[in-house]
């Protein structure tokens, strides 16, 4: 028991309500709740307590409704028998298309302009005479007759001589001006020319600093040529090369045959007047099926025979 005689452990008890007089009808006691807030959610939840007053609660903060985009008004479609704008009324001429441009004429043939005058070519270098070279001047006085023509070219010396002083001009050259180099024997073949071949023979001379100069001369079909083998020993192959490849024969020479093809071959092929894709000269290789001088036999259809 505590001062108060109370128990320790009990609460006190409230005071009963009042008793309602004899006669009168209990009715249930309605507890009324606060209407919510606008916009707030109603609370769900366990009622209220009856006679308790109701705690008032902050009210829900509505969020702002997001922007929703606008609906794309689409143009309204024309009423059913409606003309479109800018069309013509049932009864109304149409418009006339626009015309395209009419072509001009061309330009009269007579009215083009002239075509620009072609620039001219530039003349081709000539040779020039070159009587007055000082080498030419030296053989003219030695060996009187000799030179038929001199001309230079491109800074090259070229003599003309005459072909019964080829040799006399060629010891000239070698002891007197000092050419003492053969550098080259060869021929031209000239076929609508008279004389047909051109005997040319390049110098050169060591002392006086590598200058070289040109023989040339011109032999006639079935003439001969003098050999110059006795002035430079180099020469009796090269003479023969050119008796082997053109048929120029050279007289006096030591040893006159064929150096590149075999005796009896047919023709020389370095000539305008062989054939280009060449002839049969079997004889140094058939001897019993082909006459001498290469060949088939004079009656075979195949044969090739020189111009």
């Amino acid at each position: 028991m505590s001062a108060e005689g109370n128990p320790p452990d009990k609460k006190p008890e409230s005071p009963a309500p009042p008793a309602e007089p004899a006669g009168s009808e209990t009715k249930p006691v309605t507890v009324e709740k606060p209407a919510p807030a606008e916009g707030a959610p109603a609370t769900v939840g366990a009622p209220a307590a009856v006679g308790a007053p109701a705690e008032a609660k902050p009210a829900a903060v509505p969020k702002p409704a997001a922007p929703r985009p606008a609906a794309a008004v689409k143009p309204a479609a024309p009423a059913e028998g409606a003309l479109a704008e800018g069309a013509p009324a049932e009864g109304e001429a149409k418009p006339a298309a626009p015309k395209p441009a009419a072509a001009k004429p061309a330009a009269a043939a007579g009215a083009a302009k002239p075509a620009a005058a072609a620039a001219p070519k530039p003349k081709a270098p000539a040779p020039t005479d070159a009587s007055d070279k000082p080498v030419v001047v030296a053989l003219k006085a030695a060996l009187p007759g000799a030179v038929v023509a001199a001309t230079e070219f491109f800074g090259e010396l070229s003599i003309e001589i005459d072909p019964a002083k080829i040799v006399e001009t060629c010891q000239h050259m070698k002891t007197v001006e000092k050419f003492d180099y053969l550098v080259d024997l060869t021929a031209g073949h000239w076929k609508e020319k008279a004389p047909r071949f051109e005997v040319v023979y390049w110098l050169h001379s060591f002392p006086k600093n590598s200058e070289r100069l040109r023989l040339r001369t011109r032999v006639a079909e079935g003439s001969e040529c003098p050999s110059v083998a006795g002035v430079w020993k180099t020469a009796n192959w090269m003479e023969r090369e050119v008796f082997d490849m053109f048929g120029v024969r050279f007289s006096a020479h030591p040893d006159l045959r064929r150096i590149l093809t075999w005796d009896g071959f047919q023709g020389h092929p370095l000539r305008k007047d062989f054939p280009v894709e060449g002839i049969d000269t079997g004889a140094a290789i058939y001897p019993d099926r082909f006459p001498e001088g290469g060949g088939p036999a004079p009656d075979d259809s195949n044969r090739k025979v020189v111009s």
